[in-house]
């Protein structure tokens, strides 16, 4: 049966030479970061116009003496953080020049303004909290470690948490509260809550994978989240009730369409009919990306659609990282990042009839 949609490349974004592994839209400019087992950052500036233009803005030679994993921009889109193998997480800024416009704001150069240590081993993800005052990170070391965003660029770690059994894959705020989730090789997800009287706390453990649990995608109204997993599924959990002393989250769907390990999912809102939980994109080992319409019919039944699928995204290799454009009015253009050391931007378009 057609599917309702297509994905069509828009462009290849050249610059690494080697495996891309993460990719970032900044959430302010109109910017996109890439980040290499090379320890670079590219940072690529697009235009305003539809469908937009893309070109590499600067190259970002980092301090990191190992693969750069993960890439996560602060709210404000003038921070940069890189987490990476050498077990450090690199904060990245840079000053204006006096008057410039967007698209000038990421040329020139970008100085490591701090460095995050604690970490025993190789760093896995990285990511800012929705108000942007707190930082996440965790490692194949089983921790994850929040971190508070202080004046003057420094921080200071609130916590560390050892909730998991092996290394952990993945960090993801919430989109709107401070509630932090993780997914780990150990086939679970936990999500965390602040305790104002102690410490950071796991007030779920969410159990149904059947291995590693490689990424988390919250969903854009907050109330779901979307998980990818060497199992070959992507699930949906949702937030059925509050508990005595935690959250219960139940799975509500499970997205079967990939034939090999799920290792990154994105959820946006799409274009999107009214009422609908928006569009879920997954990507893996198998080169697949498969887009889903997501809608719930009460509160804890998601129907789903898968709306359009492409193979061979990136060749024969394996597609690392897939993210839904932030932007208004962008909400159907994806970036991948692949093995192939290439980033690859789509655009999900309805099928022409006729």
């Amino acid at each position: 049966m057609p599917h309702s949609y297509t994905i069509e490349p828009l462009a290849e974004l050249a610059g690494h030479h080697e495996v891309v592994w993460n990719i970032a839209w900044n959430p302010t400019k109109r910017l996109l970061a890439s980040c290499s087992a090379d320890k670079t950052v590219q940072l690529y500036h697009y235009t305003s116009s539809f469908p937009p233009k893309f070109s590499l803005a600067t190259t970002i030679q980092t301090e990191h003496s190992r693969t750069i994993r993960a890439v996560a921009w602060a709210p404000s889109g003038e921070t940069l953080a890189t987490a990476s193998f050498d077990s450090n997480i690199g904060i990245w800024e840079r000053a204006r020049d006096g008057d410039e416009d967007e698209g000038q704001s990421a040329h020139g150069e970008w100085e490591c303004v701090s460095t995050l240590e604690g970490h025993e081993t190789e760093c896995k993800s990285v990511a800012y909290s929705c108000t942007g005052t707190l930082l996440a990170s965790c490692s194949r070391d089983k921790t994850v470690w929040i971190w508070e965003v202080q004046p003057d660029v420094e921080f200071e770690c609130l916590g560390v948490l050892m909730h998991h059994s092996q290394d952990i894959k993945h960090v993801a705020w919430h989109p709107r509260e401070e509630m932090l989730a993780s997914a780990s090789y150990d086939d679970t997800i936990n999500i965390y809550l602040d305790d104002p009287d102690d410490d950071w706390y796991p007030v779920s453990t969410l159990k149904g994978h059947r291995s590693t649990v490689w990424c988390l995608a919250w969903s854009p109204c907050g109330n779901y989240l979307a998980s990818s997993s060497d199992d070959l599924t992507v699930r949906v959990w949702a937030r059925v009730r509050e508990t005595t002393g935690g959250q219960r989250w139940d799975c509500v769907k499970t997205l079967s369409g990939h034939e090999r390990s799920v290792y990154s999912v994105t959820w946006g809102p799409g274009h999107s009919s009214k009422g609908t939980l928006g569009w879920i994109a997954s990507a893996g080992g198998d080169g697949i990306i498969n887009v889903w319409e997501l809608a719930a019919t009460d509160e804890n039944v998601v129907e789903d659609r898968l709306i359009a699928r492409i193979s061979s995204a990136h060749g024969v290799n394996d597609v690392n990282s897939i993210s839904w454009c932030s932007r208004s009015g962008m909400e159907n253009i994806l970036a991948t990042a692949g093995d192939d050391c290439m980033v690859r931007i789509w655009q999900v378009s309805p099928a022409r009839t006729g």
